[in-house]
């Protein structure tokens, strides 16, 4: 494991690899994004080391929530996160690939249902149609041929070398009960690729959220909430601007941050 940096974000210690991937302000972003009044069971799909979910155990400290990361190395950065923060009550780790979780659910799933039992599960704290929230910083880039290298771990969080758009909603869907949420936040570019994908899993885009660097600068970033299972109608809020005219945090991200 490379060299570790212990950063503190609002009320969460994190250990991240001084060379390896370190989570940004998009992490953030979506946690501030997320506006259930209340959730028993939510899952972060490449959780990374762990931040989104840990500051969500503190937000929702009645919840089950469960962490599922492909790269072992950040799996064992968020069970060490899980541990200093003194959450392992509350917060869970997965070491698994999304596309085997979704052909593993889809299978038992249809031998259950001919047994007449509809759920399916895949490990203890994954059952079908069981989630209130599912959340997703998810690569955000196509990779490009011969530039990446499917062993580099910045490389498989940013581009989808690993986890496909196609993957990530399937397995929300699945996951999530009727009227659950999926947030996400991704590029702007990519949007309507995005609420394709969505609606294709019978996830129904509900809220949006443009984020810029500020005022005079073109969306940097979306922030989306999709439901199961909704009926179509979709909100887009004010816009989320992170620098004031003098280079500073403005006040909501001052806010986001916890200063």
């Amino acid at each position: 494991m490379d060299s570790l940096s212990l950063d503190y974000i609002r009320d969460i210690q994190i250990y991240q690899n001084k060379n390896g991937y370190r989570f940004s302000v998009d992490a953030l972003l979506l946690y501030s994004f997320i506006n259930l009044a209340r959730a028993k069971k939510i899952a972060d799909l490449g959780a990374g080391s762990g931040i989104i979910g840990l500051l969500l155990a503190r937000k929702y400290s009645r919840a089950d929530i469960v962490l599922i990361e492909l790269q072992e190395s950040l799996v064992r950065l968020a069970e060490k996160n899980v541990i200093i923060n003194n959450l392992q009550k509350q917060v869970s780790t997965i070491h698994a690939d999304l596309k085997s979780i979704n052909k593993r659910l889809y299978s038992e799933y249809v031998q259950e249902s001919v047994k007449g039992k509809p759920s399916a599960i895949v490990h203890d704290e994954l059952i079908m149609n069981t989630f209130d929230l599912i959340v997703s910083n998810p690569p955000f880039r196509k990779p490009e041929t011969g530039l990446l290298s499917i062993g580099d771990e910045k490389a498989i969080a940013r581009h989808e070398l690993e986890l496909s758009l196609r993957d990530l909603a399937m397995t929300a869907s699945l996951l999530l009960k009727h009227g659950g949420r999926f947030s996400i936040v991704h590029l702007p570019e990519r949007l309507a690729e995005i609420i394709s994908v969505m609606k294709t899993n019978a996830l129904e885009p509900k809220r949006l959220r443009f984020v810029y660097s500020n005022s005079l600068s073109e969306a940097k970033m979306v922030l989306m909430e999709a439901v199961k299972g909704a009926r179509s109608g979709l909100k887009t809020e004010k816009p989320l601007i992170i620098y004031n005219e003098d280079g500073g945090y403005t006040n909501e991200m001052r806010d986001i941050y916890g200063y």
